[in-house]
């Protein structure tokens, strides 16, 4: 989980706690930053969350729209819950990373 480093910033001439030429309208107010590894890495894991969620929404959308012939309902039931069981263990893998 990223930490917050808290700073003061001027909302004139936009100094972060280092001085810097002043238009002459200074006034501090608290800010905080996150560091760029930190914030890239959560947008790396955001990434890979959001596609996990459009997988399965498209598994999700693809058992809503299917209305299996009339007597064929177990056979479609065990094709849907084979390509669920399929993905899941795809994103599992995923999800744990490579093998060392």
């Amino acid at each position: 989980m990223s930490e917050y480093v808290k700073a003061w910033q001027c909302i004139g001439c936009g100094k972060i706690e280092a001085p810097q030429t002043c238009v002459g309208v200074c006034q501090d107010r608290r800010v905080e930053f996150v560091y760029a590894d930190e914030h890239r890495e959560l947008q790396l894991e955001l990434a890979r969350e959001r596609s996990r969620a459009a997988k399965l929404a498209a598994l999700v959308r693809q058992l809503a729209g299917t209305t299996p012939h009339p007597g064929e309902w177990e056979r479609c039931y065990r094709a849907l819950a084979a390509q669920a069981s399929r993905l899941l263990a795809t994103l599992h893998q995923d999800a744990a990373g490579p093998e060392c």
